[in-house]
């Protein structure tokens, strides 16, 4: 019976199961949207991406992200994973004088470019994404957000605006006070916050605060979901640069590149390069960087 290959990648590490955990299915373009759909629930990772086949030496790919729940337009790990996936199976190759590779992946909203860089020495390649032009959505009161959280007013960093930022996927933004305050919150009320996001602009809620979970990093971050898509997402792309956008666009960094960390907390550590581009009131576009590990080689079965 014939298979269709898939891979289990960690994105946003070196080191296997840490990371961000995407299923690739490659040679997916049978696969109708209903069976996708299936199958990100069977795989049950926060995303799973479903990759057409390609011709040899073609450097074009269409690719589709699906939640447990629903098709998203755009997503940064599994970018990551899928570029991984795709140099582990020798779709694609780096060159061999050492350059970079360019690609371009066709995602349901249109292209995206992304490029990718030899690692350093025993290191897996960089793979650099270039999100879309950044989008500032509503300002949301934080008596609605905060309480469903398990927070208050006094937990946001003070003047910083609740809002909605979009690089391609929109993403509600919650600037934190601290450290122990992002360790603190929780989904205090699942059934209103699913019903806050159904009636709002987000597809998913992002709190961060400033300075890494370790000296390497700038900020630290957590990304939580509603059932049945994952209650927290270990490390997350798009929303990473939905926080670059709104952090250099509020003045909340001094410059514009940075390393933001996630998952420490949930035994997943996770590093993302962001590089932010333009001036803080026009930004032309958010690229985030992280490498990818492959943890898991199998097949689904032909007649699925």
């Amino acid at each position: 019976m014939s298979q269709l290959p898939f891979l289990l990648v960690d994105a946003f590490t070196t080191e296997p199961l840490r990371g961000n955990p995407c299923a690739v299915v490659l040679d997916a373009d049978a696969l109708t949207p209903a069976t996708r759909q299936r199958l990100a629930r069977e795989f049950n990772q926060s995303e799973t991406a479903f990759v057409n086949e390609a011709a040899p030496g073609i450097s074009e790919f269409t690719v589709r992200y699906f939640t447990p729940a629903e098709e998203i337009p755009l997503a940064g790990h599994p970018t990551i994973a899928t570029v991984t996936a795709l140099l582990h199976a020798g779709r694609v190759a780096l060159p061999a004088d050492g350059s970079s590779l360019t690609l371009t992946l066709q995602l349901r909203d249109g292209p995206i470019r992304v490029d990718v860089l030899p690692g350093a020495a025993g290191q897996p390649p960089l793979v650099w994404m270039t999100q879309r032009r950044p989008v500032f959505g509503a300002v949301h009161a934080s008596e609605a957000v905060l309480p469903l959280f398990g927070l208050t007013a006094d937990d946001l960093l003070p003047g910083a605006p609740i809002q909605t930022v979009s690089t391609g996927t929109p993403q509600l933004m919650v600037l934190l006070r601290d450290h122990a305050v992002l360790r603190r919150a929780h989904v205090a009320d699942a059934a209103g916050l699913a019903a806050y996001r159904a009636a709002s602009d987000f597809f998913s809620p992002h709190l961060f605060c400033l300075g890494g979970a370790t000296a390497a990093g700038h900020t630290f971050a957590r990304h939580f979901g509603t059932p049945p898509d994952i209650s927290e997402d270990p490390v997350t792309g798009s929303a990473t640069g939905g926080m670059a956008a709104y952090l250099w666009h509020h003045g909340y960094l001094a410059t514009p590149d940075f390393v933001a960390e996630q998952g420490h907390d949930m035994g997943r550590a996770g590093t993302v390069q962001v590089r932010v581009r333009g001036p803080r009131e026009a930004i032309e576009a958010v690229q985030i960087g992280g490498t990818g590990v492959v943890v898991l080689e199998g097949g689904l079965r032909g007649d699925l």
